[in-house]
């Protein structure tokens, strides 16, 4: 979401290389570079001018460190000044109040509601261990009630049935008391979108929120919307005690320019990212680190949570022991291991999160999407258990009968084929082996 306003900021920063001091007139010029990436990023004027300023009051004469460049320097306070921008510190639900707690999502048409509803469900029943009652308050749009329950019972939450014929405040209400019956935790309330803010939807919002008194009520805006995101989160925010904004749309070409105007426009915290259409693609919002991706900083932190939660640790000690007792890895072991980086969201994912990985080589970042790891996965699939076994005896006739089963070209399979060569090499090398050893002797010994 970010990719062109990190490659502006870095291009900006580049510019104090050299400089040995931070003045008027070497920030000037930044600055203004600056200044154009956020507001090609669509970053509200107004939001652009108290950030320049901040910027510049804190940079301008500012002693640069032995070890820092005027560019690192000027990072350093624009970090700052993004994550105050950004509302601070983390912000999480308030899951303390008496249950069931109730949220309340509301937003636009088509921000992206319901599924945001769904993944939010997920997320407190598998991290939080939560009970959660999901309900639809939406009687306007076609099937939105029978989409919400298909997502409820994805997700492995309950649902509470509900009739387009009915009031949303009388369903909203019948959730409550549906919720208390069933000893739920949470209940989850979707509410009616419509294409642009008017009268009638405000007034049905309120009396919404008065039938229920919700914990949270959350803003869901769609990141791409750009400034239309930041004119309805006004008017909601004007309607509604918003308590936090859910940023959809993420994983998209959005050019962020929401998440870095919606904060200080509604006064809500940015608390959930949506990052892909899956039910799992919700991250929790930290300032901080959305605000380190943006510099190209890169989110070592989220990435580590990702591995914690996503990757299978017993099939990654399994093969661990495989290598070091020194025997081979077979294609099913390299088949297992992208499936383990599909959970993660892809090779690209992964690189998001690491510094300046976003600066990848064309040819790279076009085989590091799903896309390809799925392609991998089925011609490894195509191959029988002897084949994986034993890839030498993979000949001419075999790649052709691989190729069709798995509806690839014969040169994708020899491209499978030289990349496990050059693992099995790799794992071969006794020294690498040992650096690697001792480094997770030193780092990982004693972690639960």
């Amino acid at each position: 979401m970010f990719d062109q306003l990190t490659e502006r900021l870095s291009s900006a920063v580049g510019a104090l290389r050299g400089k040995g001091r931070i003045s008027e007139d070497n920030i000037k010029d930044a600055l203004r570079q600056v200044r154009m990436a956020m507001l090609e990023a669509d970053v509200a004027l107004p939001v652009v001018k108290d950030f320049i300023e901040q910027v510049r009051e804190k940079a301008v004469g500012e002693e640069v460190l032995r070890s820092l460049t005027p560019g690192q320097a000027l990072i350093k306070i624009v970090h700052a000044e993004l994550v105050t921008l950004m509302g601070g510190g983390d912000s999480e639900l308030n899951l303390r109040s008496q249950p069931p707690v109730v949220i309340l999502l509301a937003g636009l048409q088509g921000a992206g509601k319901t599924t945001s509803a769904a993944k939010l469900a997920r997320f407190l029943i598998e991290r939080d261990k939560k009970k959660v009652l999901l309900a639809s308050a939406d009687v306007y749009r076609p099937a939105a009630i029978l989409q919400l329950q298909r997502l409820a019972e994805q997700v492995g939450a309950g649902f509470m049935p509900s009739d387009a014929s009915e009031d949303p405040a009388v369903i909203a209400v019948r959730a409550l008391e549906e919720g208390r019956r069933s000893l739920a935790d949470v209940v989850i309330l979707d509410t009616a979108g419509r294409l642009h803010v008017d009268e009638k939807m405000m007034g049905e919002i309120k009396l919404l929120h008065q039938a229920v008194s919700p914990t949270e009520t959350l803003f869901v805006v769609d990141s791409m919307a750009g400034q239309d995101a930041v004119n309805a989160a006004r008017a909601f925010s004007d309607a509604l005690p918003l308590t936090g904004v859910v940023l959809t749309k993420t994983d998209g070409d959005a050019r962020g320019g929401a998440a870095l105007s919606v904060r200080q426009v509604t006064g809500a915290p940015i608390k959930f990212l949506g990052v892909g259409e899956k039910t799992e693609a919700l991250e929790r919002f930290h300032a901080e680190r959305v605000a380190s991706r943006i510099l190209g900083m890169g989110d070592v932190l989220t990435l580590v949570e990702e591995v914690e939660r996503k990757v299978d640790r017993d099939q990654a000690e399994k093969l661990a022991r495989k290598v070091q007792k020194g025997k081979g890895l077979d294609l099913t072991d390299l088949r297992e291991q992208l499936q383990q980086m599909i959970n993660m969201g892809g090779l690209a994912a992964l690189m998001d999160k690491l510094p300046m990985g976003g600066k990848l080589p064309q040819g790279v970042s076009e085989q590091a999407g799903d896309k390809q790891l799925h392609r991998q996965i089925a011609i490894i699939n195509s191959m029988t258990p002897h084949e994986r076994k034993l890839p030498a005896v993979i000949n001419g006739s075999r790649k052709r009968r691989i190729a069709v089963g798995s509806g690839v070209q014969i040169q994708d399979v020899n491209r499978l084929l030289k990349q496990y060569k050059q693992m099995q090499k790799m794992m071969k090398n006794k020294k690498l082996f040992r650096q690697l050893s001792s480094m997770g002797k030193g780092g990982f010994r004693g972690r639960p």
